[in-house]
């Protein structure tokens, strides 16, 4: 693992904070896409030899990054709920191919409105039922990050714990 290492200690010296593309309607907020992501990061991975794939595998959306020289790698897995209908599943897979990413290589995601998120001021509880509740779960589904909703709504554990389980 010596040899990826370095080449990932350099790839994160390098990488910029993700621009967010992507914009949610319902919480009037941003979010860095899949394809952004991927803009973003694949050629700085390249250049260090570094390759990343992202198959579906066993029920699982694994990640796997690669030193293309030593052929050492590191990899991560999410599993895929069962029961979802193919929309469903698509998004699940979009959502989980966006956060192993962000997760195995330490993204930063550009912070537009950290200041008013940090503040907490004008954020209303989410509710764990109704309208706002399900539009926070089609946030969720369609590929939106628990943390652009936790910038506009505060969360109890258990709205938290219901949310996560009725997006997947």
């Amino acid at each position: 693992m010596k040899a990826i290492t370095k080449k990932l200690l350099e790839f994160q010296k390098e990488i910029s904070a993700i621009k967010k593309d992507g914009i949610n309607p319902h919480f009037k907020s941003n979010y860095a896409t899949l394809p952004q992501i991927l803009s973003e990061v694949k050629p700085v991975l390249s250049k260090h030899g570094l390759v990343v794939l992202q198959p579906i595998k066993d029920d699982k959306v694994c990640t796997v990054i690669i030193d293309s020289e030593s052929g050492e790698s590191c990899d991560g897995s999410i599993h895929i709920p069962s029961g979802l209908n193919p929309q469903q599943t698509g998004s699940a897979i979009t959502y989980y191919r966006r956060y192993l990413l962000a997760g195995m290589l330490s993204l930063e995601i550009e912070d537009d409105d950290g200041n008013a998120a940090s503040s907490g001021q004008g954020k209303a509880s989410l509710p764990d039922s109704g309208s706002v509740f399900d539009q926070a779960v089609k946030f969720l589904k369609d590929g939106g990050s628990i943390t652009e909703i936790e910038k506009k709504y505060t969360l109890s554990a258990k709205t938290r714990e219901k949310l996560l389980s009725a997006a997947i």
